[in-house]
């Protein structure tokens, strides 16, 4: 572990200690590490380092709008490849919440996103990225051995 000294001004100082402590931090240390993290991940898709990345989708829809259940279904069977798994909850008699993470290609995620939530009908979307390095392994699972990819995100 690197350790390094910064100076704030005391206004700043105490601000901070008010975030971290609304947001639950033990300490400075541990606010700056994700707050490092968050910055240099947004870097890393600004200069489109990141080529591939898991990723969260949210977005709200009314059940009730035409087919559109259906074509939310096609579009990610259509994305099989993408798609890891679905979380759909109920929130009233008219609308729905999806959750859908999703892994692959940086912008083929963005584009199957964008594509999402777009459909008339859809509200509230929200893509959350982070990116990648794949990796890929060979392990032994009884009498065979497997190839397969592993997703290390980037520290």
């Amino acid at each position: 572990m690197e350790r390094f000294t910064i100076s704030l001004d005391e206004d700043l100082a105490q601000e901070f200690d008010r975030l971290i402590l609304a947001r639950g931090y033990s300490n400075r240390s541990e606010a700056v590490r994700d707050m490092l993290r968050a910055e240099l991940e947004k870097s890393r898709q600004v200069r489109y380092e990141g080529t591939h990345c898991i990723a969260a989708l949210s977005y709200v829809y009314n059940h009730h709008e035409r087919e559109l259940a259906e074509r939310l279904t096609a579009l990610q069977h259509d994305h099989h490849d993408l798609t890891v798994s679905t979380l759909h909850a109920h929130l009233d008699h008219d609308n729905c919440i999806e959750c859908v993470v999703l892994r692959g290609k940086t912008a083929e995620v963005r584009d199957f996103a964008g594509k999402l939530i777009a459909e008339r009908g859809v509200r509230h979307g929200n893509l959350s990225v982070i990116t990648v390095s794949q990796e890929q392994h060979k392990h032994r699972h009884g009498l065979f051995a497997r190839s397969h990819i592993h997703y290390k995100p980037h520290n």
